[in-house]
């Protein structure tokens, strides 16, 4: 099973997670936002480019530690599945996860798929579905762009 992440977050230098989505290989999703981060640490580009795209999505805002319960619940509902592979083009995305969850997630392999990508694929996905630099959007768009061929 591979979950693509994508995150969204508040400033390269003063790093704070704003936005995690997951987006599974059968179509699960999760998407939260946190509504307790420091906007004032927010860099211009976060302002301009992902603040504005937030509230799209009633009941996925969250504080830190219910953000942590939500994903760690939807997380255990992969128990069981075979070689369950955490999916991420940044690895930021990976630092915000463990970051959130105090520690990697148990029984997930981390794997950087950056180089898998197909940037024309997710480039015509954003412009049939829009929301670049939104977390759900770009989770969907790294799922859309993955050759399936390259993950085995």
């Amino acid at each position: 099973m591979h979950v693509f992440v994508d995150t969204e977050f508040t400033d390269f230098i003063d790093c704070e997670l704003v936005s995690i989505a997951l987006v599974a290989d059968d179509g699960r999703e999760f998407y939260g936002e946190r509504s307790d981060y420091d906007q004032s640490s927010c860099s211009e580009f976060t302002r301009a480019a992902v603040l504005s795209q937030l509230g799209q999505h009633p009941g996925c805002v969250f504080t830190r530690e219910a953000l942590q319960a939500a994903l760690v619940t939807w997380l255990a509902g992969f128990d069981g599945e075979p070689e369950r592979r955490l999916c991420f083009d940044y690895g930021g995305d990976w630092a915000l996860l463990c970051d959130l969850l105090d520690g990697p997630p148990a029984g997930w392999q981390a794997l950087d798929v950056a180089a898998l990508l197909d940037r024309r694929r997710s480039e015509a996905y954003y412009r049939t579905h829009g929301g670049r630099h939104h977390a759900l959007a770009d989770a969907r768009a790294n799922r859309h762009a993955m050759d399936e061929d390259k993950l085995d």
